[in-house]
């Protein structure tokens, strides 16, 4: 087992652990039982995960000697709202849960933000673990203690910052993912290639039919190399007030785009679409050359991610939602663009008729 440490405010216990590895699970429980002691421990989950993969669970945490209770609800992002963030707080108090409860998010990036949100409100507050079984949450949602839920006019407009007391990623849920899951992971690992490290997106470049066969010694450098990232970027920046507004790249248009699409596309695939934009908005504007804006795109198309734009997906109405994006300041949409791959920056606006002009050419 892997393990990093995320360095932040001693003082509010954010600091905290990341531990990745493969068929933890024994390991896991045995950790959870030792260094997150708790009144009872209630797992969060929803009805794919929780068939899967929550009877083991519980059988682990009961052997470890822990009392366990879950609390399942509806999967998909149509379930991240605030109705479901009340109906599980019902059910926690229907539960006897209090400020000495445990809450465990076990699923992917919607379980482990309505789980998050609920925990840092909850009677002011409860713990709360992180147990990410999707590619992208393993690699991205998981860390950083941003918790939301979704409003009606766009995504994640209601939430927290809220630090889980720890992370515990087990490549063996992987092998239950479906493949476009595994695909929506593959968007966030490409981000972190292009805005960080261009040996990741070399690897993934030379490796990809590898990576999307899940082999085992690839998916593990991967992961942890991109938990890295996040957690280095994290430290320096946990509110998202600098340096943490790269880690949007290919969201500010990847949001508008799942929001104005009702969800139909998956978030990864909005991300995909989002980062080729950024990446020929960077290019329109002069700062990133044709050649790396071409390696970004052929990427994301070998990774099996979309390179188009719905027609049925009004430019208007995607440019409206930008303007609700939580990251804009009075009425300027902040882009991260890019120089070069590994080398992205955050612009302070760009010209409407340049973002319409580059959604309109990838229809």
């Amino acid at each position: 087992m892997r393990s990093m440490k995320v360095n932040l405010d001693k003082k509010t216990l954010s600091s905290h652990e990341i531990r990745i590895g493969n068929s933890i699970l024994d390991r896991m429980a045995l950790l959870i039982a030792k260094n997150h002691k708790a009144g009872r421990y209630i797992i969060v989950t929803d009805d794919n995960v929780g068939p899967l993969h929550s009877a083991k669970l519980i059988a682990a945490l009961k052997t470890a000697g822990l009392t366990v209770d879950m609390i399942e609800f509806p999967a998909g992002e149509h379930s991240k709202n605030i109705d479901t963030a009340m109906e599980i707080a019902e059910k926690l108090l229907d539960l006897g849960a209090d400020r000495n409860s445990l809450l465990l998010a076990l699923g992917g990036g919607v379980v482990g933000d309505m789980a998050g949100f609920v925990a840092s409100i909850f009677m002011r507050s409860v713990p709360y673990i992180q147990i990410p079984t999707t590619l992208l949450a393993q690699v991205d949602s998981s860390i950083g203690g941003k918790t939301a839920v979704d409003l009606p006019s766009g995504k994640n407009l209601l939430g927290t910052f809220y630090q889980p007391r720890a992370v515990f990623t087990d490549l063996h849920y992987l092998t239950t993912l479906p493949e476009k899951e595994f695909k929506n992971g593959l968007a966030e690992i490409i981000k972190y290639g292009i805005i960080d490290d261009e040996k990741i997106f070399s690897l993934l470049e030379n490796n990809i039919e590898q990576v999307k066969r899940k082999d085992p010694a690839l998916l593990l450098k991967l992961v942890e190399g991109c938990c890295r990232i996040k957690k280095s970027i994290v430290e320096i920046d946990e509110k998202e007030q600098g340096l943490r507004r790269i880690l949007n790249y290919g969201h500010t248009l990847g949001h508008a785009i799942e929001s104005e699409s009702a969800f139909s596309i998956a978030h990864g695939e909005a991300v995909a679409l989002g980062m080729t934009a950024a990446a020929r908005i960077s290019e329109n504007v002069g700062y990133l050359e044709s050649a790396e804006c071409k390696r970004i795109e052929d990427l994301i198309g070998k990774a099996g991610l979309p390179g188009r734009i719905p027609v049925s997906l009004s430019t208007r109405g995607i440019m409206s939602r930008l303007k609700t994006d939580k990251k804009k300041d009075g009425d300027v949409v902040h882009f991260v663009l890019l120089k070069k791959i590994g080398m992205p920056f955050v612009n302070g606006g760009i010209d409407d008729k340049i973002t319409s002009a580059v959604i309109e050419g990838m229809k």
